[in-house]
């Protein structure tokens, strides 16, 4: 069947994939139409402790979401698709809906819509539109159910200003200042810009700084929440960049990892970043890491190559862990349909739902280890969400395994050559850096 008739009866977006619990052997490629989906784009968002639905989807329109290169590699990628509700959960009883590339909501109980993953430490950008008797909300550091935002949370405002903590401010927390907010047209789209690092909180809104706040006792890593309280409010443009990174990529390989001479691949510094090359073959890590946030840049040399970042693996083992795909192959040149999981799908869990990078040209990839829930982007957009029920197990490849292990660069088969010129990591908890 091809690409074009495939697009007439309707592309699938793939949460489907293998969930095998048996040790895996060699990579086998899956049948994405086996365990396959579909929901209308623009469904109401599952309840809160479900995960997302798939979603019939335009491959090409989905794509257009992608950052720019540079965006991309600043590590900024997009919360919302534009397209569908993947990578969000709701909680209570609400209509949220996707409508012409943004996230909508006029009706319902009061309560969030969340990330399915937690953030710690970001610059979050969005852009909203509220009529002039709207109480609304972004939350951050949330949980799914808060209840008291000034213990739990940090709920930046969206509200009118007679409110005790019109736009612009951290309910009972601080108020923003009326002549810095300036006056607010309810048929306008409003930014956000939002930057919260450690304890400290800084907000711009159209550009301009409306609140600076440092919390002496900072939250934890958490949820990024959009409230329906009052009146209709819609989203769109929702963006993040994870802060505070550390490379893992320096001039001597062994500054951060281990090699293992004896296997067969080959690992090398060279002006274009890590060089990843020939048969099977692993890089491990010095550090541990349980939950995190990863970014990196790939480009894979030639055509349909095969490798893979390895995490929460058992050190010193043979990548015996959780493996995060890099395959860019694809059936019958359809993204929908991967090859082999596709790039940023979970090897033997979760394929990706669309391939989102090209052989050949750089790429960026951002992972998150969140507790038993996985998620990926591959150049801004999220491609992967897998949540790991499985019993627990001290390997990965058997059972959820939740402790901290080793991450492991892959070389695959004789064919493998790859560059990675970024790696960078954080924890999402602040205690363990």
């Amino acid at each position: 069947m091809t690409y074009t008739r495939l697009r007439i009866i309707g592309l699938l977006a793939l949460l489907g994939g293998c969930n095998a619990s048996s040790p895996d052997t060699a990579k086998q490629p899956t049948s994405p139409a086996e365990e396959s989906r579909t929901v209308a784009e623009g469904t109401p968002a599952p309840a809160a402790v479900e995960t997302a639905t798939p979603h019939v989807i335009d491959a090409e329109k989905l794509l257009a979401n992608r950052l720019s290169d540079d965006l991309a590699r600043q590590g900024w990628v997009r919360l919302f698709d534009g397209r569908t509700l993947f990578g969000w959960r709701q909680a209570g009883n609400l209509d949220w809906k996707v409508v012409d590339g943004t996230l909508q909501v006029e009706a319902g109980e009061k309560g969030l819509l969340c990330t399915n993953t937690r953030w710690r430490d970001y610059e979050l950008t969005l852009e909203y539109k509220a009529s002039a008797d709207t109480n609304s909300g972004v939350f951050l550091r949330t949980p799914l159910f808060p209840t008291d935002p000034a213990v739990d949370c940090y709920e930046l405002n969206i509200a009118p200003p007679d409110n005790p903590f019109p736009t612009g401010s951290l309910v009972k927390r601080k108020r923003a200042d009326a002549s810095t907010v300036g006056d607010l047209d309810a048929e306008a789209w409003h930014r956000y810009e939002i930057r919260l690092e450690g304890g400290h909180l800084n907000i711009k809104l159209n550009g301009n700084e409306v609140l600076d706040y440092t919390d002496p006792m900072p939250l934890p890593a958490g949820l990024i929440g959009l409230q329906f309280n009052s009146g209709s409010v819609a989203f769109r443009d929702i963006r993040i960049r994870p802060l505070g990174l550390t490379s893992l990529v320096s001039e001597t390989i062994e500054d951060n990892w281990k090699r293992y001479p004896e296997m067969e691949g080959d690992f090398q510094m060279t002006q274009d970043g890590l060089h990843i090359t020939g048969g099977r073959a692993q890089l491990e890590s010095q550090g541990t890491y349980d939950d995190f946030v990863l970014l990196t840049e790939v480009r894979t040399n030639a055509a349909a190559l095969n490798s893979g970042i390895f995490f929460r693996c058992i050190p010193g083992d043979v990548m015996m862990g959780y493996e995060c795909q890099i395959s860019n192959a694809m059936s019958e040149g359809n993204p929908l349909f991967p090859v082999d999981c596709g790039t940023g799908g979970f090897f033997r869990r979760q394929d990706a739902r669309i391939v989102a990078a090209e052989d050949m040209q750089w790429f960026s990839m951002l992972l998150v280890a969140d507790g038993s829930t996985f998620a990926s982007w591959v150049n801004g957009l999220q491609v992967c969400e897998w949540t790991d029920t499985r019993d627990p197990d001290p390997n990965p490849r058997k059972g959820k395994r939740l402790e901290a292990g080793t991450l492991m660069l892959q070389a695959h088969d004789p064919t493998t050559d790859i560059h990675m010129r970024q790696l960078s990591v954080a924890s999402l908890d602040a205690s363990k850096e």
